[in-house]
């Protein structure tokens, strides 16, 4: 007898439905073949199934069965096809009544020997493939439910058991559809924050460079002395980040759900992700990859922070594979037989030291590098990747008086009100053009129409430029600085004042800067 399920396989951060077709057939030897160019966890299905039926008082069919998991020219890995094809065993050896029922339901599940459904990878995506092909409901593992629960317009049942599979179909038990109300969950979770930037001792200039990376979506690097606040500073970005939007909080959680980086029971991501990968990643876990390729730190970073603290001591081959994702904001993961593309839209903020030592430039301690040690120190970044970042912000400790003062500063939700506000302008001035959302984002030819300089503001900039031995590339960048902060304080014309501060985020392209 021939009987199919329905499963879901996850390609990148969307699902391909997969027809799992079981064949029971009384000629032939006794064994179970599955095809359908499954990997090695799929082909051991078959030993888990077997268990997982046994230890519930069914039998496995003494006779040959054929699964095949369709399209055939697709890959199929993982463990989650465990539960369609048991189910579909059952159905196949006539021991499940009204195997037909099957057809109206995606079935996705890990089992373990004794038929204990175990969570998989991947629920969201899966879900709202089910959604679109027209499926009544998804079953899946419990600690999945509320992930998948976000889709709306599907019926979504957490099941712990195997046994508990059979008797919903049978109807002999009810199972409760996991309801979740996704909106009311996403607004009352936005600006849950346990940290805030009133933590902060001072540091007033450095919180003004944060204020206006986010408000402009800039790329920022903090350079100072060990102990300085630097990755303090960074932690509290997402705090002043405007909130996500619904659309931004599902596309970040398809990315977590397919990494499988979502907390049991979780719902959507309702705050901008923070990443801070160690600086001894490989290429592959920073932009993504694997043999079934996989989500990377820059795409688990997508409408959120990508922090990476010591910037110098990542590999440099590490760092010169973000260069093309951080224009294009995604990354192409390219195979022999498949190309996956994963979003990666970030904000890049970096940390490192002004030397080998920590103390070139510190008001108080003398630095003990020999010459030619400090550039030396600074080459380790290149140049491409320096030329990305906008804002070069040079962070100085914090003075005993500040740090003993028991008054609060500024705190995140104050800054936040005015990031978005400056954001809301960016959004009518870019409404037209396609994928540009904010100032960091704006081609050279956008610049010629939105960054126009008054003679004074072209005069300073051109003293600047002489005067401190500025790189050409730095040119652009300053523009679109000024623009941000022309935006922060509502003026529709950048000024000379707004150009001025944005000349003195350029430190590292100075020539003199390091010696």
């Amino acid at each position: 007898m021939l009987v199919k399920t329905f499963g879901s396989a996850v390609f990148g951060v969307d699902a391909i439905t997969i027809t799992v077709e079981v064949d029971v057939n009384n000629q032939g030897k006794p064994e179970v073949a599955v095809v359908g160019l499954p990997d090695s966890a799929v082909k051991e299905s078959s030993q888990r199934v077997e268990s997982a039926i046994k230890s519930n008082g069914f039998k496995m069919p003494r006779t040959k069965v054929v699964v095949n998991l369709a399209p055939a020219d697709i890959r199929k890995s993982g463990t989650a096809f465990d539960l369609p094809i048991a189910v579909g065993l059952l159905g196949a050896s006539d021991q499940m009544a009204d195997p037909e029922l099957l057809s109206q339901y995606v079935i996705m599940g890990e089992l373990s020997l004794d038929g204990e459904i175990r969570p998989i990878k991947g629920a969201l995506p899966i879900a709202i493939q089910a959604r679109k092909e027209g499926f009544k409901g998804l079953i899946l593992p419990k600690q999945n439910a509320r992930e998948a629960a976000i889709v709306n317009n599907l019926e979504v049942y957490g099941v712990q058991h195997l046994q508990e599979v059979i008797d919903f179909m049978e109807g002999r038990n009810t199972i409760p559809a996991t309801v979740v109300n996704t909106r009311e969950e996403f607004y009352n979770a936005q600006y849950q924050f346990e940290i805030d930037f009133s933590d902060v001792k001072g540091q007033e200039n450095i919180k003004r460079s944060l204020e206006i990376a986010a408000a402009g979506g800039h790329n920022a690097i903090l350079i100072g002395p060990p102990g300085a606040g630097k990755t303090m500073l960074a932690k509290r970005l997402p705090t002043i980040l405007p909130p996500l939007s619904l659309l931004e909080a599902l596309e970040t959680t398809k990315i977590h759900s397919v990494a499988g980086k979502l907390a049991e029971g979780s719902t959507l991501i309702c705050k901008r992700p923070f990443r801070s990968p160690h600086h001894t990643v490989s290429d592959a876990a920073l932009v993504g990859g694997g043999g079934n390729p996989q989500p990377g730190e820059i795409s688990l970073a997508h409408n959120g922070v990508l922090f990476l603290d010591e910037l110098p001591e990542f590999k440099r081959t590490v760092l010169e594979v973000m260069r093309q994702p951080m224009e294009e904001r995604r990354v192409t993961i390219s195979r022999a037989k498949v190309a996956i593309d994963f979003p990666a839209a970030f904000m890049l903020v970096a940390s490192m030291n002004p030397c080998p030592c920590g103390y070139f430039n510190h008001p108080e301690r003398e630095c003990t590098c020999p010459p030619g040690a400090v550039q030396k120190y600074l080459n380790r970044v290149s140049g491409p990747l320096l030329d990305r970042i906008d804002l070069h912000v040079e962070v100085t400790p914090v003075p005993f008086s500040e740090l003993s003062n028991i008054s609060s500063s500024e705190r995140s939700d104050e800054i936040r009100q005015r990031v978005i506000a400056a954001r809301d302008i960016q959004s009518q001035r870019y409404e037209n053009s396609e994928g540009v959302y904010c100032n960091a984002q704006m081609s050279s030819n956008q610049m010629k129409t939105f960054c126009v300089l008054s003679s004074a503001g072209a005069n300073l900039l051109k003293t600047a430029m002489q005067k401190l031995n500025l790189s050409a590339r730095a040119y652009d960048r300053i523009l679109r600085v000024s623009r941000t902060i022309a935006d922060l304080a509502a003026s529709p014309d950048i000024k000379p004042e707004h150009v001025a501060e944005a000349i003195q985020y350029r430190s590292l392209d100075r020539e003199s800067w390091g010696g």
